[in-house]
């Protein structure tokens, strides 16, 4: 067979002046288009969700408008200055805004949580405790529910629709089984507080007539507790602010301050009391 000869190829000077060497093919810079404003990332993806979550908790932030009666009772008083007990009790009273008669609350931080117990106000305007009474003489007593082992079994299941509970000492073996329901919400009966006695009637009578309940914030540390009325003799406010701060303890109570149902508070001296 014969042999196929191939030609050179002929490139004229104005072909080759088009072809560019390789090497400065290699050199020349591909330009893309770039998108500066779209730059996503894991983080950026992130901010959206947290700039919506800050705007929106900025707008449930609504500054609160006082009224003019509260402005100008709030002019009379020097923020941050503790006064002593008798003379916070009457600026409380003086500054209270309402054309009902109010009532008087003490804010008390306390060094602990879970704090909860009773108080026997000497001039008490609380609210009515619902009482819970086991013994012979219970139903004779004043009480509101009558213990018995049908109400025990009710509390082992969760069921606590009770304010308090006082016993005589015979029923206390049976309570003790409730401790780990009760212990834990403070209703455990006990002799200190006269939860414990032989004679119902007297400690039922009592707890209706003047003993209040007293307990801390759920997982806080602040005691709201009524104190008296705006229109009650300041003494027997004080009276009532001197037992509280003995019963829950000098040493747990930090900072005590009153205030009307309307109106400006006041920041009590605890050396006062």
């Amino acid at each position: 067979m014969g042999k196929t000869k191939i030609s050179k190829l002929d490139f004229s000077a104005e072909t080759s002046e088009k072809i560019k060497p390789v090497e400065e093919v290699a050199e020349e810079k591909v330009e893309t288009p770039v998108v500066e404003d779209v730059k996503i990332t894991s983080e950026t993806a992130k901010e959206a969700p947290e700039k919506k979550e800050k705007k929106s908790k900025a707008a449930k932030k609504v500054k609160k408008i006082r009224s003019k009666k509260y402005q100008e009772a709030l002019e009379k008083i020097e923020k941050n200055q503790k006064l002593p007990v008798l003379e916070a009790v009457k600026q409380v009273q003086a500054n209270s805004i309402t054309k009902f008669e109010g009532t008087i609350q003490a804010h008390i931080n306390t060094s602990a949580k879970n704090l909860r117990g009773l108080v026997n106000m000497p001039f008490a305007q609380g609210k009515k405790l619902r009482i819970l009474a086991f013994g012979e003489n219970a139903d004779k007593s004043g009480a509101d529910i009558i213990g018995t082992e049908e109400v025990i079994a009710g509390i082992d299941k969760g069921k606590i629709d009770f304010d308090v509970v006082v016993t005589t000492p015979e029923w206390m073996p049976k309570l003790a089984k409730l401790a780990r329901i009760l212990g834990p919400r403070s209703l455990m009966p006990n002799p200190k507080n006269g939860t414990i006695t032989e004679n119902l009637e007297k400690a039922v009578t009592e707890l209706q007539g003047g003993k209040t309940e007293y307990k801390t914030e759920k997982d806080g540390k602040v005691i709201h507790l009524s104190v008296g009325k705006t229109t009650q003799a300041p003494e027997e406010i004080v009276a009532n602010l001197k037992v509280i701060y003995n019963t829950v303890g000098r040493s747990k109570v930090k900072k005590i301050s009153l205030s009307p149902t309307m109106g400006p508070s006041a920041k009590v001296d605890l050396q006062s009391l």
